[in-house]
């Protein structure tokens, strides 16, 4: 067996290994393979730790994580994934990497809206796809999605890559609330008001708005939030400092939101021990201490946001099942390509 401080020192060093059957089963560890970054994880990491006296450690991917825990195979250390977009959940459980859990804390905790009816995946916090506008060209306080097809935006909108996962679940909720007609032109009358061709990530549409290259762009609320504490890099405070956040649809069905979640490994060699730390992260106590971390909301509800998304406004969230939008990825990915979208506008 493979000593724990061994273990964990090639997990936390993301060194590349195959574990032997019997690798991961030391007592009073739970092995935590992650998407998210590590430094946002780990002060549920310790926490966790502190209450329960379990060592926890954690391997982070920036890719590939399903391929990974798939190619261990039974052998795989593996016993919870921690993940970001209900698309790379789904990608998940459909790739056989998770196994069903059923918990009544957990069930609890989490609404319905935000787990998977097997069982097989569940979320912890939401963020939501919300309008950046400029505070100077801006003056409306309210929009709705539908409204970004609107011809007064032309020449106005930045995005990221249309195909970017982020940007596809908001168009498959599209196409979830008004089916696949609709949103194709939806889709083409956005790209015509487009200032440019989709590019950069959701902090360089803030940047691009700051520079009046374009007045509105899709982003994501906690960008918003990292922007405003970034004391590396003053340069996005300004950024921060030159947008409102627009929450679209709040007036109707709500905005929509995704999720950054978790999962039980298929073959979680400390399965106790991981359905504890899942329990933990189900709860108001981590949600809170995630939540400020991450500057998301937690799906516990009532549960408390952090004062800069407090800082925001209040949010909708579109109730409109996960299941719902990961269902329809597919057909908002080839409308995307469809309509051109990354081309840019025609003219």
């Amino acid at each position: 067996m493979i000593p724990a401080n061994i273990l964990r020192n090639m997990l936390l060093g993301s060194v590349a290994f195959v574990a032997t059957a019997g690798a991961a089963l030391a007592d009073g560890e739970v092995n935590i393979y992650s998407y998210r970054q590590p430094e946002l994880i780990q002060p549920l990491v310790d926490e966790f730790t502190k209450e329960t006296g379990i060592e926890a450690n954690v391997l982070f991917l920036d890719k590939g994580l399903v391929e990974r825990i798939a190619a261990e195979g039974a052998n795989s250390p593996a016993d919870v994934i921690l993940t970001v977009d209900i698309g790379r959940l789904v990608e998940a459980k459909d790739g056989g990497v998770t196994q069903p859990l059923s918990s009544d804390i957990i069930n609890k905790d989490i609404p319905a809206q935000y787990r998977d009816p097997a069982g097989e995946w569940f979320g912890l916090t939401t963020r939501g796809r919300v309008v950046y506008a400029s505070k100077e060209r801006v003056p409306e306080t309210a929009i709705t999605y539908e409204e970004l097809a609107d011809p007064k935006w032309k020449g106005r909108l930045c995005m990221r890559d249309g195909q970017h996962s982020y940007n596809i679940g908001l168009f498959a909720s599209m196409v979830a609330h008004h089916g696949a007609e609709y949103t194709e032109k939806w889709l083409s009358g956005v790209k015509e008001n487009l200032a440019r061709k989709p590019d950069g990530n959701d902090r360089s549409q803030a940047k691009a708005i700051m520079a009046g290259e374009c007045d509105i762009a899709l982003g994501n609320t906690y960008y918003v939030g990292l922007m405003i504490t970034n004391e590396k890099d003053p340069e996005e405070k300004e950024w921060a400092a030159a947008t409102k956040i627009l929450f679209p649809n709040a007036a109707d069905r709500g905005t929509h939101v995704n999720i950054s979640g978790m999962a039980l490994a298929k073959y979680a060699p400390n399965k106790d021990n991981a359905v504890k730390f899942m329990e933990f992260l189900a709860s108001g106590k981590a949600q809170e201490i995630y939540a400020e971390q991450v500057f998301e909301y937690p799906v516990l509800p009532g549960a408390k946001v952090s004062d800069v998304v407090a800082s925001f406004g209040p949010i909708k969230p579109d109730t409109l099942p996960l299941t719902d939008i990961a269902a329809n990825r597919k057909a908002a990915s080839e409308l995307v390509d469809k309509v051109g979208l990354n081309e840019g506008p025609t003219q």
